[in-house]
């Protein structure tokens, strides 16, 4: 026995020995231009490690804990190219470009694979793009800070692509189009999750107004076994109401209510930090030119916070990363029809909180308030949104020539009984979708009662009254689960949903 333990520690001193690197780092990988590239991995402590990369050789020496790193000098575009890393033993990694790399995260609408797109059979079946590259991150839940993550890198194929975020393929397939440089897209996304879920601890630890969710958390771990209890002996009661109202919203023609659900404890998605620590912190600081993001469903019902929520997520992203500001694209939450209140709306709450995040520095939404499903919380129709970001994209971090944003409010002034709003002169200009009577405007007085109003479109100025309010003082646009409206500009893209007024709405004071 006491010679089977000393071979058994040998052989985890020669395992520890090796020179390993994550999987974000592997062949057929793809490296970001014109800045530094961090390469790190592990080793025995005290190991000497040697990286090759093109005409660049780095030495380094792993720490106490193992962990060694290294940053490659600014790359240029092109390969293929082979990276080898040397310490008691070697690893060759080949078939490596060097391009642009972004990547994408976020919720379900982010995870939404390309073969269900709305083009997904064409898209697939066009999808042999030998110069894009993807890295598919695997779901993973973890309480504790993670070294790695499972995944791989492929060229863009279609025995590949059907399995990818549609979003991220079509933004990154638009981008390689117009550049013509590789692009490698990293998709790290899990349906159904809340921003905290891609946050550090410490960050909800440590902010007065983001607490709350961890409290709510603890309090919801303690109560599990109750709940679960109660909630597997109400479950057929349940499913029999949610069949019940389900085939009401479809006589409706409006979205399906949630299923029953089960309560939130322990190895829930829900568990704060838990796809930070698991399927972002390994990757982090994975040289990328920025982030495209696509989530919020998740934190409607606390919509107000998401105010602080989704600018500390962005902050703390850019923080950690150490590229400075880098480029943060999201999208803002499209249509659906869940709530017909039009004044009333915790999406319509939370579209204004990502509109709020734009103050941000080198951020930028791409609006989908009119390529949504009313009836579907996960539209199929992915092209657009993609495409909407790679315009951001390609006008604010390369510099083409390309309309990506319409006009946002600027002002609205009373003038007697009309509300004048005056929008942004950023070179495009509105119009009214097919010429038709422009809709989506709402107006109230002191009362905040809001009323469907007359709009009419002059240049980039709109007039809206009506003779149901004489002393107006509030105008809103689109603000609604789903709403009803019609104004773009000549380009074709839609002006995002918009209020004057600051009232509290329904998420106030939720945390």
């Amino acid at each position: 026995m006491k010679h089977l333990a000393v071979l058994l520690l040998l052989l985890v001193m020669t395992l520890q020995a090796d020179v390993r690197l994550p999987a974000v780092f592997g062949s057929g990988m793809l490296l970001q231009r014109n800045q530094p590239v961090p390469v790190w991995g592990f080793a025995a402590p005290a190991e000497s490690v040697v990286v090759t990369f093109q005409k660049q050789l780095l030495r380094t020496v792993a720490g106490p804990d193992g962990r060694w790193r290294v940053t490659l000098q600014p790359l240029t575009e092109g390969g293929p190219y082979e990276l080898t890393v040397n310490g008691r033993n070697s690893i060759r990694l080949t078939n490596i470009l060097v391009g642009e790399v972004w990547l994408a995260s976020g919720q379900s609408n982010m995870s939404f694979e390309l073969e269900k797109d709305a083009d997904g059979k064409n898209a697939v079946a066009a999808s042999s793009l030998p110069n894009i590259r993807l890295f598919n991150v695997k779901r993973v839940l973890s309480d504790t800070l993670m070294d790695d993550v499972q995944g791989k890198w492929q060229e863009c194929s279609p025995s590949v692509a059907g399995d990818f975020s549609a979003v991220a393929f079509y933004f990154g397939r638009m981008l390689q189009d117009s550049l013509k440089v590789p692009v490698g897209l990293i998709h790290s996304s899990w349906g159904g999750t809340a921003a905290e879920g891609w946050m550090p601890r410490n960050v909800l630890e440590e902010a007065e107004d983001l607490r709350p969710i961890l409290r709510r958390w603890m309090e919801d771990s303690s109560a599990y076994p109750e709940r679960i209890a109660s909630f597997n002996a109400e479950l057929p009661a349940l499913t029999v109401q949610w069949r019940k109202d389900s085939a009401e919203a479809v006589s409706l023609g409006r979205a399906l209510p949630r299923k029953p659900t089960a309560p939130r404890g322990p190895g829930h998605r829900d568990t704060p930090s838990g796809q930070f620590n698991g399927m972002l912190h390994p990757i982090i600081p994975f040289a990328i030119r920025g982030v495209i993001w696509y989530q919020g469903e998740g934190n409607a019902s606390r919509a107000h916070q998401y105010r602080r929520l989704f600018p500390a997520l962005i902050t703390t992203w850019r923080s950690l990363w150490g590229q400075g500001d880098f480029p943060f694209y999201y999208v803002q939450l499209p249509n659906l029809d869940r709530q017909p209140e039009p004044s009333r709306s915790g999406w319509a709450e939370l579209r204004e909180a990502q509109l709020m995040t734009l103050a941000l520095p080198n951020t930028g939404m791409a609006v989908t308030i009119d390529v949504g499903d009313p009836k579907d919380l996960h539209p199929t129709n992915k092209r657009p949104v993609g495409e909407r970001l790679a315009r951001i994209a390609l006008a604010r971090t390369y510099g083409k020539n390309i309309a990506y944003a319409a006009p946002r409010m600027q002002k609205a002034n009373v003038a007697g009984k009309s509300i004048i709003v005056d929008f942004e002169k950023n070179g495009e200009m509105l119009t009214v979708l097919n010429g038709t009577t422009l809709k989506g405007f709402t107006i109230a007085g002191k009362d905040k009662k809001f009323v469907p109003a007359t709009a009419v479109l002059q240049g980039n100025t709109v007039t809206v009254s009506s003779p149901l309010v004489k002393e107006p003082v509030a105008v809103r646009y689109a603000w609604a689960d789903n709403p009803t409206c019609n104004l773009y500009t000549v380009t074709g893209l839609p002006v995002g949903p918009f209020r004057s007024d600051v009232w509290p709405e329904v998420t106030a004071g939720k945390k």
